[in-house]
C-alpha cells in the first residue's frame, strides 16, 4: 500500500468540509449597549490553530510520527515526502478556513483498490491525536478538525 494516499485520506475532509461559523441565537444588543464575547462571530479554525505556521509544524510531526510506525509506513519509502507535506498542509488550511487552495486527488480515486483496512486508518488518527496533543490544541479546536474524519472513513476504507 502506499503511504500517499492513505496520508492525503487522513485530512482530505479538510478540502472539502466548510467550517461553519457559529451564530447567536440570541437578540441583537440594543442600540449602544456592548455585545458580549458569546455573541462575536468565532474566528475560522484556520486562525485559531494558529495559521499556516502552526498547520506546517502539526503536519511535520504528524510525517515524523507515521514515517516511524512500521504498521503503516510500507510506501513512505517510495512516496516523495515534500509533495505529501504540502498536500496536507493544503488540505488543513482550506479545511480549517485559510486561504489555501487544495490541489491533491479526491480519496475516492486515491483509494481505489489500495486495500486500506480500517486498523490502519484508526493509526494514522491516532497519530494525528497524537500531534495535536503535543502541540496542546484546545480540545474544542481538535475535535473541529477531528471531525472530519469519520465521513471519510467510507472513501478509504476497503475491508466491509
Amino acid at each position: 500500500m502506499r503511504l500517499l494516499p492513505l496520508l492525503v485520506a487522513c485530512l482530505v475532509g479538510c478540502a472539502t468540509t466548510k467550517t461553519a461559523e457559529t451564530k447567536s441565537t440570541d437578540p441583537a444588543p440594543a442600540a449602544g449597549a456592548k455585545a458580549d464575547a458569546k455573541d462575536a462571530p468565532k474566528k475560522p479554525l484556520f486562525e485559531r490553530l494558529g495559521g499556516k505556521p502552526a498547520i506546517e509544524a502539526v503536519i511535520d510531526d504528524f510525517l515524523g510520527r507515521v514515517s516511524q510506525d512500521t504498521t503503516i509506513n510500507a510506501g513512505f519509502a517510495v512516496a516523495h515526502v515534500p509533495r505529501v507535506r504540502q498536500r496536507l498542509i493544503e488540505l488543513v488550511c482550506v479545511g480549517s478556513g485559510g486561504p489555501c487552495t487544495y490541489s491533491g486527488r479526491d480519496m475516492t480515486t486515491a483509494h481505489a483498490g489500495l486495500g486500506v483496512t480500517g486498523a490502519q486508518f484508526d493509526t494514522l488518527v491516532g497519530h494525528l491525536v497524537a500531534t495535536l496533543d503535543k502541540f496542546k490544541v484546545p480540545a474544542a479546536e481538535k475535535n473541529e478538525l477531528l471531525s472530519v474524519l469519520g465521513p471519510m472513513r467510507p472513501a478509504i476504507v476497503e475491508e466491509p
